[in-house]
Order: structure tokens, then C-alpha cells, then sequence
């Protein structure tokens, strides 16, 4: 089996190699992939730096069922991708795709455009020239040198490398006057049966089960460094081409327990998730009290070194892995439970290159860059409305679990938050460093966002429209030869128009009634605890 990797470093075989383009994007998620291909069509010369092989992040890495909120904000390049996904089902548009479609969409746009990412490039440094980027610096001795710069991963290394004030964690409520930041134990994906978290259940002197935090809980609403839980979006299939999950060379069903003995308690919940997509196959989540989310696994990671984010790659790995390999195969799972998982495979035609099984880990929320104008939760229920909007997002406030906790001698899950809003408008300032800091960088995908207004906006198909709206501020500070934070926002803002962003869904064709906010419902009796 040939096991899929985060870090597969290239060093100095690219040593005194140096490159020079108007814009330099690192990172190849479906943000950068989109970016480098606008950046062509306003004729920029660009450079996509790739750490590691895949391209396209979670848009071709497993999250095949879209998460949008209401499509009537997305516009631009991003909808060009989901209608070009439609050309080829021979539909309108779709918005629940195979991954490998996903992929060649995006290779033959890149092709179309001239892009070519390089794989393999991790960060090593950057030179700045005062306040601005001048070049950055890869492992692989690679240099390249540019006008503008772009971070487009999912952790902000390069933001950080620039010195950007950012922030990891989640706020506590009273840093924005938000309601839902913070330690939040609630109904959503919990033990709603008492469910033992020792060794030997009900025997505090046996220790506790993998997993959980020993730690007292926090007051609801206080801040801490934690952050929600990642996990794989897995293609799965009951077809004929079904590949058998594997088993994980350290397995250890003690991992599981928790699992087991909400099974014993007639919980079977299972497949709510099991969300389906084209050619039979599944956008496999995380759903219920234990299951996918490798809860409190990934708290490093953000500020992990690369070799670090390796291993904690791996345990992700091992962990989803040996979950499946349980509910399959473990006497500890009752059979009915066994059959039922066992009916189940990998997809594969899927992920070909790493036995199926995805390359790109769900990096749900890591670096949060803290700008001039932080996106909060009253953004999110219009209380807060930027006027120099470049997008909108639509999603809900969603937090996974941050951790499993102990509470008068029975587990729970803590840091679920699930609470529909209304479209709201994304700000241009928030995708820049504050005024005093880099002049040169733009950030579409680690922007300025309380943690839980971060849950909204982090979709992928935002994501694609905050990095062409970075683009055309790229292109515009090139030709004025200004900073990114002296740009005037009406002449990004017809730039916008021409590309067909939507700005104003007052005028959207596809207005439609929108899901209802539940803020007016968020009050102590929400929580599971008060």
C-alpha cells in the first residue's frame, strides 16, 4: 500500500535555481489553483508553488458534496468550476463531484491558462526588503523572486514567515462580543448517553481512554489555543469497484472503545454522512459522538514544523484507518454494525496514486491572520456589515469538536457549534496584513476571522472567489505601484464586476429565500452545559 504523505521534501536538488514573476502563489489548494489561473488570464507572469504533490486541496481531495450555504453568492471563477463540472455530467452545473473529475477540471483549466505548479516546494525562508516581500526561499534551494505574493495553504505558513500578526485558538466571547466563540459544549455530534471514559468503566483508578482530555473544562465561552478537528473526506463505494479498508500496522481497538460502548447502548446512527455523489460513490464526514474527527489529534499541527505535520499526518491516518478496520471487522462491534460497514470500500478509481485513500488531510481551521478588520460573528448575523466587499459567504457557523472532556464521571465532546446565518459580505481588508505590516502579500484562505466566524467562511468555493478578488488587488497595486493596503476599493471593486463576482445580492437573479437565522434561538439553554 502506498501510503499518502504531507511532507515529501525535494532538498537542494534545485539549488541555485531562481525564478522571477509578477505574482508567486505558495500553496495549491483550490484557492492558488484558482489564483494562478486568473493571474494568467490579466496577463501576469505567475509562479504556484506546491507543497507536496496533490493540487486542488479539499475541492480534489475528497469534499466532493459542496458545502455553499446558497449558491446565489458564488460567482467568478469558482462558478465557472462548478458549471464546468456540470459540462462534464452533462448537466447545468453540479456541485457533487467525483474527486478525479474535480482534478481534470482543474488541470485543463490550468492548461488553458499556461499554469503549471511545481510540486514539492516547502517553505524554508523569505527575504524582505523593509515592509515589503522580495523573494522566498524553498528547501529544494529554489528562489523566487516577485512583485506580489499570495499564501494560498490551509496553515499560513507563509503569512508567518512575513511576520503577519495572526493568531491560533479560538477567541474567548468577550474579545468580539460574539456568543459563540470559545469552549462551547453542546448537542451536536455529543454523547447524549452517559458513556464511561475510564479503562475499566466506572473505575476512576483505571485511567482514562485514548483520547480524552484529562484537564478540567473551562468556563463556556473562554478562549484557549485549541482548534476544531480534522479528519479525510473519503470516496467510498458499495460497487463493483470496492477496495476492502485497510488495516493499520499499529492497530489498537483500545482507540475505539468509546465507540464500542456507545454501540452497546443501541446508537447506530452511522451513516448520516455518507453523503452521495456522482458515479456511486460517497463524500464520507464526520458524524455522531465518535467517528471520523481524530478530536484533540491535530492541536500542533498549525505551528508545526513540516517533519512534525508528517507525523501528525500519519496518526490521522493510522486513526481514520483503524476506526473503519473496527466498525468492520472488531468482535468488540456488534455484527449487525459489522455487516453493515463491511458492505463499504474505497473507491478505486479514486486517489490511484495513494491506494485510494486521499492525500489531502482536512485542515479545517490552523493560522487565522488578525488584520484590520477581523471578520466576527456579528458579521455573520449582520449586525457587522463591511462595505468593501469582495465576496460573500453563506455557510453556517460550524465548529467541529475540539476535544473530549470528562464531567461528573461521563465523557463528552466539546467545541461543536452548528448555527445557520444569512449571506453576508467578506471584506477586502481582511484577506490584507494590517496597515504597518507586509505591503506585498494577500491571504484568500487563512484571512482575519474569529475562530468562529472562520467555521462560515471557510468553504471552498469561497475560498476560490477570495483568491481571484486577490488577483485583481494584485494586478492593480502592480500597475499603481502601491501597497496592497492603499488600494482603492472602487477600482478593485469594478475589477470585481468584470469578472462576475457577486457584490450585491439585492440583484442576484438567483435571490432566493434564505435559510432562517437561528441567532435569536443562541442562549444558555442552547448549551448542554450552563
Amino acid at each position: 500500500m502506498k501510503t499518502p504523505k504531507y511532507y515529501t521534501p525535494e532538498t537542494d536538488l534545485r539549488k541555485g535555481e531562481a525564478l522571477s514573476c509578477d505574482l508567486c502563489i505558495y500553496g495549491a489548494t483550490s484557492a492558488g489553483v484558482v489564483a494562478a489561473i486568473e493571474a494568467r488570464r490579466q496577463g501576469l507572469t505567475v509562479v504556484l508553488l506546491a507543497p507536496g504533490d496533490h493540487i486542488g486541496g479539499m475541492t480534489t481531495g475528497g469534499l466532493g458534496f459542496t458545502d455553499f450555504g446558497d449558491k446565489a453568492i458564488i460567482g467568478g471563477i469558482s462558478r465557472e468550476f462548478y458549471r464546468r463540472l456540470g459540462d462534464h455530467y452533462g448537466v447545468e452545473e453540479e456541485w457533487r463531484f467525483e474527486p478525479s473529475v474535480a482534478s481534470k477540471v482543474f488541470d485543463g483549466m490550468m492548461r488553458e491558462a499556461g499554469v503549471s505548479p511545481i510540486p514539492k516546494q516547502y517553505l524554508a525562508d523569505v527575504e524582505m526588503e523593509e515592509e515589503s516581500l522580495k523573494a522566498v526561499l524553498l528547501e529544494s534551494g529554489l528562489r523566487v523572486e516577485a512583485g506580489m505574493f499570495m499564501d494560498a495553504t490551509y496553515e499560513g505558513d507563509l503569512m508567518a514567515k512575513a511576520g503577519v500578526r495572526y493568531t491560533v485558538g479560538r477567541e474567548p466571547n468577550d474579545c468580539y462580543g460574539e456568543f459563540c466563540n470559545g469552549v462551547q459544549v453542546r448537542e451536536h455530534h455529543q454523547f447524549l448517553l452517559p458513556v464511561s471514559p475510564y479503562r475499566v468503566p466506572n473505575d476512576r483508578r483505571s485511567g482514562l481512554l485514548p483520547g480524552i482530555n484529562e484537564a478540567p473544562l473551562e468556563p463556556q465561552g473562554s478562549g484557549d489555543h485549541k482548534i476544531q478537528a480534522y479528519n479525510f473526506r473519503l470516496c467510498m463505494t458499495q460497487g463493483d469497484g470496492r477496495v476492502p479498508f485497510p488495516k493499520p500496522d499499529d492497530y489498537d481497538p483500545e482507540r475505539y472503545e468509546l465507540l464500542g460502548r456507545y454501540l452497546d447502548s443501541g446508537w447506530r446512527d452511522l451513516y448520516e454522512k455518507f453523503d452521495a455523489i456522482r458515479g456511486g460513490k460517497t463524500d464520507t464526514n464526520n458524524h455522531g459522538p465518535f467517528s471520523s474527527d481524530f478530536i484533540g489529534g491535530n492541536h500542533a499541527y498549525p505551528e508545526a514544523s513540516f517533519v512534525e505535520r508528517e507525523e501528525i499526518f500519519q496518526s490521522h491516518v493510522s486513526y481514520h484507518q483503524g476506526l473503519l478496520w473496527f466498525m468492520a471487522n472488531d468482535d468488540r462491534v456488534p455484527e449487525d454494525v459489522r455487516a453493515g460497514i463491511s458492505s463499504w470500500g474505497l473507491a478505486e478509481d479514486e486517489f490511484t496514486g495513494t491506494s485510494n485513500w486521499p492525500p489531502q488531510l482536512y485542515v479545517r481551521e490552523a493560522r487565522r491572520m488578525v488584520s484590520d478588520y477581523v471578520i466576527t460573528e456579528m458579521d455573520c448575523r449582520g449586525i457587522a456589515r463591511a462595505e468593501d466587499v469582495v465576496a460573500f459567504g453563506a455557510y453556517g457557523m460550524d465548529s467541529h469538536n475540539c476535544q473530549r472532556i470528562v464531567v461528573g464521571d461521563r465523557v463528552l465532546n466539546e467545541g461543536d457549534v452548528q448555527i445557520w446565518v444569512k449571506p453576508y459580505p467578506v471584506s477586502y481588508r481582511s484577506l490584507i496584513p494590517s496597515r504597518g505590516e507586509t505591503k506585498n502579500l494577500l491571504v484568500p484562505v487563512c484571512l482575519s476571522a474569529s475562530h468562529i466566524a472562520y467555521g462560515s467562511v471557510r468553504m471552498e468555493p469561497v475560498f476560490m472567489m477570495l483568491a481571484q478578488a486577490c488577483v485583481l488587488a494584485a494586478k492593480l497595486c502592480l500597475a499603481q505601484h502601491c501597497a496592497v493596503q492603499d488600494l482603492s476599493y472602487s477600482d478593485l471593486r469594478r475589477e470585481l464586476l468584470s469578472v462576475g463576482q457577486i457584490l450585491d445580492l439585492e440583484n442576484s437573479s438567483e435571490k432566493k429565500e434564505w435559510l432562517a437565522n437561528e441567532f435569536y434561538k443562541i442562549n444558555p439553554e442552547n448549551a448542554l452545559l450552563t
